[in-house]
C-alpha cells in the first residue's frame, strides 16, 4: 500500500503536512481510543508510514524504489529490514506514537498511571466582579482519597492486595496482530486486574475498593480583570485525583445581566429616555454608573439615537489595555396623543407654528387619534 495514501497526503506534502496528518490519524485509530475491528491494523500502518516518510533519507529511498531500504523491493522482503528491526516482532508502533505525543492516550499509559479526569463547572459573575477580577468561589463534587483506606483500596486490617497473575503486576499485557507488515507487537491494560497490577480480596467498605469517594469542596478562583461570557478559566489540579496526579477545573464564565446596563466588548451601554422638551431645550440625566449614579447635561437639540460617551468608566480590556467607556444612548419619547392635555396640545400648537410646521385642526386631531388607537389595538 501506498505510505502517501495510507497518510493521506501528496507526493510533494511538507515534513509538517506529513506530521500534522499522522498526528491526526494516529488519534483516530489509537487502540486505546478506536476499538473497532481493524483499527489497530490501521494504526500500525499508518505508524509505519509515517516512520518511513518523516525521515528524509528513507523517503528519497522510497520515492526512488517505492519501498523502504533494505526491502530491495523485492515481493516478500522485510520491508523494514534496514531500519532497526521494524516490520518484526521488535517494532511497535505505540513507540512512534509516544515520541510525537509524549505518552499514551486513555486508560493506564506505557509511561505510568493516568491522571485524573478534568472537571466543568459555571460561575455566575457581576459586572462589579468582572471589572475588579474580584476572587470567586465554586463549589465542586470531585473524587478524592478515601479518608478510610487512604487510597489503598483495601479494608484497613483486612487482607492485603495480591499481585495480579495474569500481568505479574505490571498493569499491563502485551498482544500481537498479524498485518501485511508483519506480526505488531502492543501493550494494553490487564483485563483481569484493569491496569491496577493487583487484586483487591477484601475492598474497603467506605469506597467499596475504588480507592476515592466524592467530596464537595469551595475552590477559590480568581477572575482575570474585564472577564466576559463565554470564557473559561483553568484551575490546576481541582480536577479528579488520579493515580499519575490530579485533573483540572474548567470553570465557565455566564455573566449576570445588569439591571440597567448592557455589555458590548469593553464598552458598556445605557438607554437614557428624555422627553421632547429635554431633547430640544437641553437640561439634565442621571446615568447609573458602576460608581454610582453620575449626572449627565443633555445639550439642547439631542437627537433621537445620539450617543454621549463617558470616558473610561466601561470595562477593562481583557486582552489589552486600556478601560472600555460608557456609552449614553438617548432615546426621544414623543407621548402618544391621549397623553397630552389642551395646555400641552396648545403650547405644541403654538411651537408649530412658530417653525413653520403644518398645525392640525381640532376635528383632524381626533380623527387621527382614533386612528392611532385603531392600529395600537387600544
Amino acid at each position: 500500500m501506498d505510505y502517501y495514501e495510507l497518510l493521506g497526503v501528496s507526493r510533494t506534502a511538507s515534513a509538517d503536512e506529513i506530521k500534522s496528518s499522522y498526528r491526526k490519524l494516529a488519534l483516530k485509530y489509537h487502540p486505546d481510543r478506536n476499538k473497532e475491528e481493524g483499527a489497530q491494523e490501521k494504526f500500525a500502518q499508518i505508524s509505519e508510514a509515517y516512520a518511513v516518510l518523516s525521515d528524509a533519507e528513507k523517503r528519497a529511498h522510497y520515492d526512488r524504489f517505492g519501498s523502504a531500504p533494505g526491502a530491495g523491493g523485492m515481493p516478500g522482503g522485510d520491508p523494514f529490514g534496514g531500519m532497526g528491526g521494524m516490520g518484526g516482532a521488535g517494532f511497535d508502533p505505540m513507540d512512534i506514537f509516544e515520541q510525537l505525543f509524549g505518552g499514551a492516550v486513555g486508560g493506564r499509559g506505557r509511561r505510568g498511571p493516568a491522571r485524573g479526569d478534568d472537571l466543568e463547572t459555571e460561575a455566575r459573575v457581576s459586572l462589579l466582579q468582572a471589572r475588579a477580577g474580584e476572587e470567586i468561589e465554586v463549589s465542586i463534587d470531585r473524587l478524592t482519597t478515601c479518608e478510610h483506606c487512604h487510597g489503598t483500596k483495601s479494608e484497613p486490617g483486612g487482607k492485603p492486595p495480591k499481585t495480579c497473575p495474569t500481568c505479574s503486576g505490571t498493569g499491563a499485557v502485551r498482544a500481537q496482530a498479524r498485518t501485511i507488515f508483519g506480526v505488531v507487537e502492543t501493550q494494553q491494560p490487564c483485563p483481569t486486574c484493569r491496569g491496577e497490577g493487583q487484586i483487591i480480596e477484601d475492598p474497603c467498605t467506605v469506597c467499596k475498593g475504588r480507592g476515592r469517594t466524592l467530596k464537595n469542596e469551595t475552590v477559590k478562583v480568581k477572575l482575570p480583570r474585564g472577564i466576559d461570557e463565554g470564557y473559561r478559566i483553568r484551575v490546576a489540579g481541582y480536577g479528579n485525583e488520579g493515580p499519575g496526579g490530579n485533573g483540572d477545573l474548567y470553570v465557565h464564565i455566564d455573566m449576570e445581566p445588569h439591571p440597567e446596563l448592557r455589555r458590548e466588548a469593553e464598552h458598556l451601554i445605557y438607554t437614557a429616555r428624555i422627553g421632547f422638551a429635554t431633547a430640544a431645550l437641553g437640561g439634565a440625566v442621571t446615568v447609573p454608573t458602576l460608581d454610582g449614579p453620575q449626572t449627565v447635561e443633555v445639550k439642547p437639540g439631542t437627537q433621537h439615537g445620539e450617543l454621549h460617551r463617558l470616558r473610561g468608566q466601561g470595562m477593562p480590556r481583557l486582552q489589552g489595555a486600556g478601560t472600555g467607556d460608557l456609552i449614553v444612548e438617548y432615546d426621544v419619547t414623543i407621548p402618544k396623543p391621549g397623553q397630552l392635555n389642551d395646555e400641552a396640545r396648545e403650547a405644541l400648537r403654538a411651537y408649530a407654528r412658530a417653525v413653520g410646521d403644518e398645525v392640525p385642526s381640532e376635528k383632524h386631531e381626533g380623527f387621527f387619534d382614533k386612528v392611532g388607537k385603531i392600529f395600537r389595538g387600544e
